[in-house]
């Protein structure tokens, strides 16, 4: 009982540490890298699947919209759930949760079962997010909060290379069932873990507790011009970033006759830029003091310029050369935009205001892996799909035109 005593006054005085927020990004770090593999598995494997079980072109795109349309519904539910329960608790939830849906999938029969089967793992993936920015914000101070989330964030770009570089190959030599298996179990592995060493900090609920509940600071954020701003513009993001990473292996395999491994080596690459420019950016933005919004329109204008581009090429050489320059413009907003969106909503509302714009940001997700789907076997236009993807940062760029940048000394943290 004494060294049981011991213990777990050793384990709250690390907690209590400033330096146990590194503890903290890593997990959190880790667990948004694994969902995210698990949400682009699909993308990666759906021309294997669709083989076995009889998918037409079209089906493809719908097994993609329908765990996006889960994982918008978790956002929500998972981002209130967040400031009730506690992101600890939210994130092992989650993580459990998509462990076994994941796993599941690998038994799919049929088209109907698994529309089923995505749409809950979208349901047990979105929780995480949430549960990881409250974390963020509780454990990081304002001032280096743009670049504890840019390091989050390269979470989704290393996804992206891991999910790229391994699931084709694992494919070809296992199987997509036992791939998504693998998946599973790895997914099981990470929530023990996080569940072990995931903490909340002991100061935040005196913090929280000073502020208003997270009811009514929600309340008040959702009748914000820039939450609302911010949230569309998010959508246009993940418009072009998850329809790319969802759609260009695919695209180039049918567009251009690329191979499955050479087009997913180029979707891999994609995400090699964005891994050093995310925690840059971010740094370079608390550097500013706190300046997010050009740099986001800066970052919309260049991911808009290189998907029009990227349409235009035909070669396996340039679109090497092109994906990992489209890369960084595809992910570098992202923590600019999750860093201003922390900053309008505070501590106690900081999972409700996360997940719920998450949500709206991942419509864009759930729309353009269908409407790219629609759009190239309508016109069979490898630059066509390309345009269509481009309309979302275009749309970010023109909301961000509108977003007042409030920037002061007081922002919680």
């Amino acid at each position: 009982m004494k060294m049981s005593i011991a213990t777990t006054r050793i384990s709250r005085a690390d907690e209590a540490r400033p330096s146990y927020r590194w503890v903290i990004l890593l997990g959190t770090w880790a667990a948004y890298l694994v969902s995210t593999m698990c949400r682009l598995a699909w993308g990666t494997m759906a021309v294997s699947v669709g083989g076995t079980i009889g998918l037409s072109l079209a089906s493809l795109g719908a097994f993609i919209a329908a765990f996006y349309a889960g994982y918008v519904i978790s956002n929500i539910g998972g981002g209130v759930a967040t400031d009730r329960i506690g992101p600890r608790v939210m994130l092992a939830v989650s993580l459990f949760g998509l462990a076994a849906a994941t796993f599941a999938f690998s038994f799919t029969p049929s088209l109907a079962v698994g529309l089923v089967l995505q749409g809950l793992m979208g349901m047990t993936a979105g929780g995480d997010y949430a549960a990881a920015i409250k974390l963020i914000a509780t454990w990081f101070e304002t001032r280096e909060r743009g670049m504890a989330i840019g390091l989050f964030m390269t979470a989704t770009s290393i996804a992206v290379v891991l999910a790229n570089a391994i699931l084709p190959s694992a494919v070809e030599h296992l199987g997509w069932r036992n791939t998504y298996r693998g998946l599973g179990l790895a997914t099981f592995v990470l929530a023990v873990a996080c569940s072990l060493v995931i903490r909340q900090r002991p100061q935040a609920q005196s913090r929280v507790s000073a502020t208003p509940t997270s009811r009514q600071a929600l309340g008040v954020l959702l009748r914000d011009r820039n939450f609302v701003l911010l949230s569309i513009a998010g959508f246009g993001g993940l418009w072009g970033t998850v329809g790319f990473a969802s759609w260009a292996s695919a695209l180039m395999v049918r567009g251009h006759h690329i191979s499955l491994v050479d087009a997913g080596f180029i979707t891999a690459i994609f995400g090699i830029g964005a891994i050093v420019c995310k925690p840059l950016i971010g740094l370079l933005s608390d550097w500013m003091g706190g300046a997010r919004r050009p740099l986001t329109i800066a970052s919309f204008v260049m991911f808009f310029t290189m998907l029009l581009t990227f349409g235009q090429l035909n070669t396996l050489t340039a679109f090497q050369i092109a994906a990992p320059i489209l890369g960084i413009g595809a992910y570098i907003y992202s923590p600019l935009l999750i860093t201003l969106i922390a900053e309008l909503g505070g501590l106690a509302a900081a999972g409700s205001t996360a997940g719920i714009a998450n949500a709206a940001w991942q419509f864009g997700g759930v729309l353009a892996p269908l409407t790219v789907g629609v759009v190239f076997q309508a016109t069979h236009s490898f630059e066509a799909a390309f345009l269509a993807l481009a309309a979302g940062p275009m749309l970010g760029i023109v909301c961000m035109l509108f977003v007042v940048e409030r920037r002061s000394g007081s922002t919680q943290g």
